[in-house]
């Protein structure tokens, strides 16, 4: 959000208080988020948590884990036990094959702001420098 809070002073004498936000839906809630102050960023605020990212990486591997287990035989069992799509399956699966550090860099919170789900479930390359350039992780260790 590049739009600034502003306060203006109406021919009446009122203050008109513009502060722009972002309403989203988080399990439910709704969650204002207010990226800055009038003076600037607000240092204490709390950042959005990527609660469908982090929950996409960890049935990914807790679904990888029952493939390797030998608790399904395939992919496509593994759906119909959950009761999704089999392509859905692979999609969250592929997050697998992330990079460790991106891995890590996104469970901490401090991934580039604009990764998104959506951005993740896409294809992408399997090798881990290009996977940092394309998501753009290019300053995370190697």
């Amino acid at each position: 959000m590049k739009t600034r809070p502003t306060i203006t002073v109406a021919s009446n004498g009122n203050l008109q208080v513009h502060i722009p936000m972002i309403i989203r839906r988080m399990r439910g809630r709704k969650q204002v988020i207010a990226p800055q102050a009038l003076d600037g960023e607000i240092p204490e605020a709390a950042e959005p948590v990527q609660a469908a990212v982090i929950q996409a990486l960890a049935r990914a591997f807790a679904w990888a884990q029952i493939l390797e287990n030998g608790q399904v035989k395939s992919i496509s069992e593994l759906a119909r036990n959950l009761e999704v799509d089999g392509s859905y399956v692979t999609r969250i699966l592929k997050l697998t094959t992330l990079a460790p550090d991106i891995v890590e860099t996104i469970i901490n919170g401090e991934e580039p702001n604009g990764l998104s789900l959506a951005k993740l479930t896409r294809s992408f390359p399997e090798e881990w420098s290009e996977q940092r350039s394309l998501f753009g992780f290019e300053g995370i260790r190697a």
